[in-house]
């Protein structure tokens, strides 16, 4: 069957049979495509549902602006935090955070162990040493600085082992 269509576009020696069943196996392919496109709209939407229940696009927005909000102030939040922090540190390695207490008879006769040595520290070990002596006549104190974990005053036994309870913890 010869067809007027068919010769003018140059295709005249084709049957139109087969031009038909071509054209059909296409509809075919198109409506199986349509009907997948189909399915995954409905599924969107279900999920736009969803996401959407209870909220207008407004409220959503107005939710996403304070998420953005509250995120800021986080960060500004955990930056002043920091800053806190690293004055804290700085304040805190001048403080007295080492101590060595050694309690002592000065005198054989006395007993008691009335007599004490305190050590005192901050983090690089710099401080002093008290040392107070109890005698039947009186109680005397007397203090010794420290700068690095040495004095440049000859230190006792008990003062020794003061400063070393509070350098290192041992006695």
């Amino acid at each position: 069957m010869n067809s007027s269509i068919l010769n003018r576009i140059g295709l005249g020696n084709l049957d139109l049979g087969i031009v038909i069943c071509i054209m059909l196996l296409a509809i075919l392919i198109l409506f199986i495509i349509s009907i997948i496109n189909m399915c995954s709209i409905h599924k969107l939407k279900k999920t736009y549902k969803k996401f959407m229940q209870g909220k207008g696009a407004k409220s959503l927005e107005q939710e996403i602006t304070g998420l953005f909000e509250d995120n800021k102030f986080i960060k500004n939040s955990i930056e002043k935090n920091r800053k806190d922090i690293r004055i804290l540190y700085k304040n805190f390695e001048s403080a007295f955070q080492k101590f060595g207490v050694v309690k002592y008879d000065a005198f054989n006769q006395m007993g008691g162990q009335l007599s004490f040595c305190i050590a005192l520290l901050d983090e690089n070990n710099n401080g002093f040493i008290i040392n107070s002596v109890h005698s039947t006549e009186g109680c005397y104190s007397y203090t010794k600085e420290i700068e690095n974990g040495t004095s440049a005053i000859s230190l006792g036994n008990e003062e020794k082992q003061a400063l070393s309870i509070a350098i290192g913890g041992d006695e």
